[in-house]
């Protein structure tokens, strides 16, 4: 295990690679984005929490039936995606590294 995170690159492709499943693979809604709702010959905009999962079809299933016709991200919605899947893990790679490289030097 040691050896493990005393390579930062693989720690953060591990946990980066951890943390996408989780989040396209499980309906977790905390990203902001906006749904297209459909009502007669009317379309209106929502704010709305998306989950990643719903844009590969999990967990769109009763969207169809209250008139959603389309969903995306806002940018605030991207950057936290961002956040999640890259930051965190690029700063968990990053404190392992100074973690293992200050135990090589003796402090």
């Amino acid at each position: 295990m040691q050896k493990v995170f005393k390579q930062p690159f693989l720690v953060f492709a591990i946990f980066s690679g951890i943390l996408a499943a989780i989040f396209f693979l499980f309906p977790i809604s905390i990203f902001d984005g906006e749904i297209v709702v459909e009502s007669g010959l009317q379309n209106y905009t929502e704010d709305f929490k998306l989950s990643l999962s719903n844009f590969i079809g999990i967990g769109i299933e009763g969207m169809e039936e209250s008139g959603i016709v389309d969903f995306y991200l806002k940018p605030q919605g991207y950057i936290i995606a961002g956040i999640m899947i890259f930051g965190m893990p690029a700063l968990f790679a990053y404190r392992m590294y100074l973690k293992v490289s200050n135990k090589r030097e003796g402090k």
